[in-house]
């Protein structure tokens, strides 16, 4: 499907303020499908982002039905088994954590385990919680973003332009999603199950649906700081 003429809107669409406001990490949805030719509208979209010299350094791969299902199994038995094979590709998180990131880090945690009723120690429910990233968090259609391995640092900062596109289209369709790196560390059975060549490194995974407005998971809203504690302007 080539790029979406300026006239093709969904019914429901929302204004890109809505858009970035409104878009969250959600982390349960309902079954309620999601059609084939509304990802590839995400997704035609979400190519207008900007890249490099046009490059466009990215590639996806889409999964529902028995295909998903099939690879959520395969994931949650290594994950069950702690299958020492299972490495990520490509360390995500910085080696020493430091503040204000490791605060950051706890709150969520702290916050999230917090409204599911999980008690600090409570490894059994933790790893039942973590559990259902490998299911999409219950939502219909999930994706895999990847990036050719001879791409440099540059070019992974346009895929995080794709990505962000892919969140604020689905908000279009009035869709929520939740960007999952824990996928990487199961990268060789993603591999494996979806045909994806060597050459392509996995991001990250992308759970899209609708949002269970009933889990109180997602009651969850994550802080964000000050424009003043981030942001320096030498304005004359």
């Amino acid at each position: 499907m080539g790029a979406v003429p300026s006239t093709v809107r969904p019914a429901a669409a929302c204004d890109v303020f809505e858009a970035m406001l409104t878009r969250r990490a959600v982390r349960a949805f309902l079954p309620t499908p999601v059609e084939q030719g509304t990802v590839e509208q995400i997704l035609a979209m979400a190519s207008r982002a900007p890249s490099g010299t046009n490059t466009q350094p990215w590639r996806v791969w889409v999964v529902a039905g028995k295909r998903k299902q099939k690879l959520s199994d395969r994931i949650l038995a290594a994950f069950d088994a702690d299958d020492p094979q299972s490495v990520e590709e490509y360390p995500y998180y910085p080696r020493e954590w430091v503040e204000p990131y490791i605060g950051r880090r706890r709150k969520i945690g702290l916050d999230l385990y917090g409204l599911l009723g999980i008690t600090k120690g409570d490894a059994a429910a933790m790893h039942r919680q973590f559990a259902r990233n490998y299911v999409f968090f219950g939502a219909p259609v999930g994706l895999f973003v990847t990036i050719e391995r001879r791409m440099e640092v540059g070019s992974w900062y346009d895929l995080g332009t794709f990505l962000q596109s892919i969140l604020l289209a689905a908000r279009g369709f009035s869709l929520h999603s939740c960007p999952q790196q824990a996928f990487c560390r199961f990268n060789r059975i993603i591999r494996d199950e979806l045909a994806i060549p060597e050459n392509q490194i996995i991001a990250c995974g992308v759970a899209i649906g609708h949002e269970d407005p009933d889990a109180v998971e997602n009651r969850m809203r994550t802080e964000r700081a000050a424009v003043s504690e981030f942001t320096t302007f030498l304005w004359d």
